[in-house]
């Protein structure tokens, strides 16, 4: 029997129960739906469903999502996974910034420039709570170092027990993934903790018009979820770390031998950025308060593996559960269902678990899991390879979906990390056999390999792919693509009023339900090429 001949008969024999669904969802111009599709989009009716409130972690309506998805793990025969069942409960602080108790202040030369917390300095609740300092600043470039890319803003520079002063953004060297890999605050702090700064002050890019419209929509700054646990702080030691506007950085360069606006168009212009001592003292203080505690689960099911041997190794297929909750309304609509991102990727997760249960039993195991808080920093992803539920050393893949985007046919897959490892030429394979050609990411600017919950495995070692739907340029789905990116994403109207292929979607599962399989019956496991970046990332 063929893998799909087996995808069809599990659906066919499965589809009872959603026949009164299946009895109503239609494709566009009234053609009934395939039972596969049907039972597809069964799943995302209820997980992008107004009654879900957009799925914000830490609410009743999360955890429904997240008991649906393991009554559904259950029926198809995945054992639990998680300490509690189904569930590994991550804990998480809701935490704030004390406005009225915090502060920060420049000293330079006899004259103090005060900062209005909130506003021209944002102050992150990562640091310890209620730190204090008074120390000198240095300014180091974009305060990076990269041996392996030649790129070292810290050589030279004494920041021992100083506060760093950089630019955000990174050097045009970095391209791709790796530009916001190492933009990120945690890699940014790493390089600048070893070189003994005691803090980090980032002056900020002006934002796009799109940021401050999706700020608008979300009502503005949202509540900050950091996990609660000392092993995953992202900013370990830092005793300030804090924004400030491009206005309100300039007197810091006041009396020195470069201005601010200098400094910022060699940055645009790709040049070098020189790095000296500011001559000032920052002084002030952080005051974080914790507004709530709560836990909030990733959902892991588990499929063990046929052979003796190879049962010990693992692939891991993920999606996010979580979505952006209730908000600012835009055209009277508050829910943020996020149908497209990423309810579609668990209803795919979920029937492609049912369907690899139902046939022959893989060589190796395949955990699915379905995580949380994506959408606040990959949280859910990063402590679940923190403490994983099968040894981390055996975890051999990770399949990502995370807003594939079934909004057209399938006719190309693009692939994120396709050339990355080895893991792209078994994509390449399944693809082809299923009639569908295999494309590079077209907008690599975009990062979004580094976006999404794959980051967290690349970070360990562990080769990831994650996709979208694929497009040629000027054609009508890139245009669709487009729009939705730009007038969907993060907004209201990516719900289930949006036109939907589901029958592209099934296309889709068919891919990653047959690269699992490839994966878990391999002689070999998949490995990183020499020449990838992330082949020796292991950089947690």
């Amino acid at each position: 029997m063929s893998r799909r001949t087996s995808w069809k008969t599990f659906a066919a024999g499965a589809v009872l129960t959603f026949t009164s669904i299946y009895s109503l969802a239609q494709q566009a111009g009234g053609a009934a739906l395939s039972p596969e599709a049907a039972q597809w989009f069964a799943h995302l009716q209820f997980l992008a469903g107004d009654d879900l409130k957009g799925r914000l972690i830490g609410t009743p309506e999360y955890t429904q999502a997240a008991e649906y998805v393991a009554t559904q793990y259950k029926q198809a025969g995945l054992k639990p996974a998680g300490k509690d069942g189904y569930f590994q409960q991550v804990p998480f602080d809701n935490v704030q910034i004390d406005t009225a108790a915090s502060s920060l202040r420049a000293e330079k030369n006899g004259q103090t420039t005060v900062f209005k917390i909130g506003s021209e300095a944002i102050l992150n609740p990562h640091a310890d709570a209620d730190t204090e300092v008074d120390t000198e600043a240095v300014f180091a470039g974009y305060g990076l170092s990269i041996p392996a890319r030649h790129i070292d803003d810290l050589a030279g520079l004494d920041l021992r027990g100083k506060i760093a002063v950089v630019l955000a953004g990174s050097p045009a060297e970095l391209h791709g993934p790796l530009k916001s890999y190492y933009r990120s605050v945690n890699q940014r702090w790493k390089a600048l903790k070893a070189a003994g700064a005691t803090g980090v002050v980032t002056i900020a890019e002006p934002p796009s018009a799109a940021n401050r419209s999706e700020a608008q929509q979300r009502g503005g700054e949202r509540a900050t979820y950091v996990i609660a646990d000392p092993e995953l702080d992202q900013i370990p030691g830092a005793k300030l770390t804090a924004t400030l506007t491009s206005t309100a950085a300039q007197p810091l360069f006041t009396g020195t031998s470069h201005s601010l606006e200098e400094l910022q168009a060699l940055a645009a212009a790709g040049k070098p950025l020189p790095k000296f001592a500011l001559g000032l003292r920052f002084q002030g203080k952080t005051v974080v308060k914790r507004v709530n505690h709560f836990t909030s689960a990733n959902v892991l099911g588990l499929l063990e593996g046929s052979d003796r041997k190879l049962k010990g190794e693992y692939i891991v297929i993920s999606a996010h559960l979580d979505h952006l909750g209730v908000g600012r309304p835009v055209d009277g609509d508050a829910i943020y269902n996020g149908a497209m991102d990423n309810a579609t990727g668990v209803a795919s997760l979920l029937e492609i678990a049912k369907a690899i249960a139902a046939g022959p039993r893989p060589k190796r195991s395949i955990l699915f899991a379905t995580v949380t808080a994506e959408e606040e920093g990959l949280l859910g992803s990063k402590y679940f390879v923190r403490y994983p539920a099968v040894p981390r050393e055996r975890i051999v893949a990770d399949i990502n979906m995370d807003m594939f985007l079934p909004l057209f046919p399938l006719r190309f897959l693009e692939v994120q990390g396709l050339g990355e490892s080895t893991l792209g030429n078994d994509v390449r394979a399944v693809a082809q056999l299923n009639d569908i050609e295999v494309q590079f990411d077209k907008q690599p600017d975009e990062n979004r390999f580094v976006r999404s919950d794959q980051a967290s495995f690349i970070a360990y070692g562990i080769p990831a792919l994650a996709f979208k739907f694929g497009w040629l340029p000027d054609s009508p789905e890139q245009k669709t693509f487009n729009d939705f990116v730009k007038t969907r994403y993060h907004h209201p109207s990516d719900d289930l009023a949006q036109p939907i292929d589901k029958q592209a979607a099934v296309a889709f599962d068919r891919v990653v339900h047959d690269l699992a399989l490839r994966v878990a019956n391999a002689s070999g496991v998949p490995q990183f090429y020499p020449e990838s970046f992330f082949s020796a990332a292991g950089s947690h």
